[in-house]
């Protein structure tokens, strides 16, 4: 497969951009600065004292000079460590924390943005960008940022002492630097490519497990195992061999300028030893400038290894921020209004609404649900019944026309106001990998056992759970996996009403029940929903009789709307409809 490396920017710029996330712990990084300048001068010091060891104690045979020199040895090594050690803890900290303040802020941005985003991007992938690419620029931060102040400062104070040693000597030392920083150069753009390249893949094969995982039933029972495991290698193959092109890269890319920089010793130990055999300069001198010399590869080595990593640090970063970048479609206002307590009415107002330019959901609708009201909305397949709940709490906002409530916008309002006011419980709700209490009291943690057996009653689920082995401490699995269709829809409907919305809207909240599950559960809904503004989407014929008001959606409009049994008896063949030929509810993707 041949890649078309093209030059792209070193991603730096999004280092200057994640430092917001660090600002709020600039003392931290202040003192771990002041410490790093402490330990570069102390390790500076140890090559020094190398020199007085051998032309002033051992050349010269000073027994007390030896000493003096053995004890500095024993003070500049601890105080090196201790000072390494507070200063690395004090540095992981702060990273740990200014990147825990990223992957925050990636969580409560992906909150505000709408379903169409989610319905358009891979879950596996959402998870790397916050979990694996989060996780890398971590640790970049944590192994190569803190190196880069301490090898600089090493690297100059290295350079200076050996210039003060012998120029020449440093000439020598130095002179193939350039060409390492050419190969260096060489294989950045290879290594940003192969860096993103991996990353996608790995997403992409993150993202094969999760539906994989989740789809589990249906592989099963569609035999399609072989298939499957076939689909997976080759996600697999396709990983390992990014991986593979990325790590050769960076091996490249970082040993063999150090490599290049090893054979200038070569030139150091010619040179210096001819100096030293000549008598213009001392052993000790020459002890000394080679342990700056090879301390001075050690920093050089490091600052093109943290260039490398820095390099695919960036890729991460970039990541993350295309993630960030992703506007708010549904913004809270800059000067939100207050919403009383419902007092009257909802009010659609030639509302219009599409998921996309060519394809229109609904057009010109005007209804409104009073105060107290117990309302249906029926309609075929596909005509927008469930987008009129997910613009009521703002899932979307309409593209003309407006929703009040008591006469105020919505888009007015606050949407944590807005979601108190008016909860709504979808045909397919979430539940979490919880106890049943928990799953009910979700959206109030802090209800009582009573409070949540009461919401339980209302909800037609209580004497369910009560038969269950651990009642409402029983733990249900992942999505309600243990649970069926029906009794998933009841729990959720029990943790709206535990909320106590002034609106409560239900998305066909008996349409996984049997036919006497479903007058039950509609019997308990009508009566126990009774003045409380509801309104039901549904094309059951139970929940639509029970209502006292319906309308009927078509084309995307209000078609008509009435009394249940004026509007049944006008249009007999919706009746038959109803009766015989029960419309599938509608998920808008």
């Amino acid at each position: 497969m041949k890649h078309n490396h093209t030059r792209a920017p070193i991603p730096f710029r999004q280092y200057r951009r994640a430092f917001a996330f660090v600002a709020p712990y600039w003392r931290g990084l202040l003192a771990v600065l002041l410490l790093g300048l402490f330990s570069t001068l102390v390790g500076l010091a140890q090559p020094y004292i190398s020199r007085l060891l051998i032309d002033d104690a051992l050349v010269r045979r000073n027994l007390h000079t030896l000493w003096q020199v053995a004890l500095a040895m024993v003070v500049v090594t601890v105080v090196g460590f201790a000072v390494n050690a507070v200063s690395n803890y004090t540095y992981t900290r702060v990273t740990a924390e200014s990147l825990f303040r990223m992957r925050l802020a990636v969580f409560q941005h992906l909150q505000r943005l709408s379903p169409r985003y989610f319905a358009k991007s891979k879950l596996g992938d959402l998870v790397s960008r916050i979990n694996n690419d989060i996780g890398e620029v971590q640790r970049v931060c944590s192994d190569t940022l803190l190196s880069v102040f301490s090898n600089v400062l090493f690297l100059v104070g290295s350079i200076a002492i050996m210039v003060w040693l012998n120029p020449r000597l440093t000439l020598a030392s130095v002179c193939l630097l350039p060409i390492s920083l050419f190969t260096l150069r060489y294989y950045q753009r290879r290594l940003m490519f192969y860096t993103a390249e991996l990353r996608q893949r790995s997403s992409n094969l993150g993202s094969f497990l999760i539906e994989s995982i989740m789809g589990l039933r249906l592989i099963v029972t569609s035999t399609a195992e072989l298939r499957e495991t076939d689909r997976f290698s080759w996600h697999n193959t396709q990983f390992v061999q990014s991986l593979l092109s990325m790590q050769m890269t960076s091996f490249f890319a970082s040993a063999l300028p150090g490599t290049v920089l090893t054979l200038s010793t070569a030139a150091v130990f010619l040179y210096g030893g001819r100096l030293v055999v000549e008598g213009t300069l001392t052993l000790g001198a020459f002890v000394a400038f080679m342990a700056y010399h090879v301390k001075l590869l050690s920093p050089v080595q490091n600052l093109l290894g943290i260039y490398t990593s820095l390099l695919t640090g960036g890729v991460s970063l970039a990541r993350v921020f295309e993630v960030l970048d992703v506007p708010v479609e549904v913004p809270d206002p800059p000067s939100p209004k207050p919403l009383p307590p419902f007092s009257r009415e909802i009010r659609f107002d030639r509302v219009a609404f599409r998921y996309s330019p060519d394809v229109p959901v609904l057009e010109d609708i005007s209804f409104s649900l009073r105060k107290g009201g117990f309302y249906a909305l029926a309609g075929p397949s596909g005509v927008g019944k469930s987008t009129i709940g997910d613009l009521l709490v703002r899932f979307f906002d309409v593209q003309r026309g407006s929703i009040t409530i008591d006469g105020i916008d919505i888009r007015d309002v606050a949407l944590h106001n807005l979601r108190t006011t008016v909860a709504v419980v979808e045909q397919t709700p979430y539940l979490f990998h919880a106890t049943v209490h928990e799953n009910i009291a979700y959206g109030r943690p802090e209800a009582t056992l009573a409070q949540i057996q009461r919401s339980a009653q209302e909800a037609g689920i209580h004497r369910f759970v009560e038969g269950l082995p651990d009642k409402y401490e029983t733990m249900i699995g992942e999505r309600g996996a243990t649970l069926s269709v029906g009794e998933r829809q009841r729990i959720a409907l029990a943790r709206a009403l535990l909320r106590d919305p002034a609106i409560l809207v239900l998305d066909e909240p008996t349409s996984a029940l049997d036919p006497g599950s479903e007058a039950i559960v509609t019997d308990e809904l009508a009566r126990n929903l009774r003045g409380r503004t509801t309104l039901v989407i549904t094309h059951r014929l139970s929940l639509i009789e029970a209502a006292d008001y319906v309308f009927v959606l078509e084309e995307g409009r209000i078609v008509e709307e009435g009394r249940p049994s004026d509007l049944l008896d006008r249009f007999g063949y919706l009746s038959q409809q109803f009766r015989t030929n029960p419309i599938p509810e509608t998920i808008p993707s």
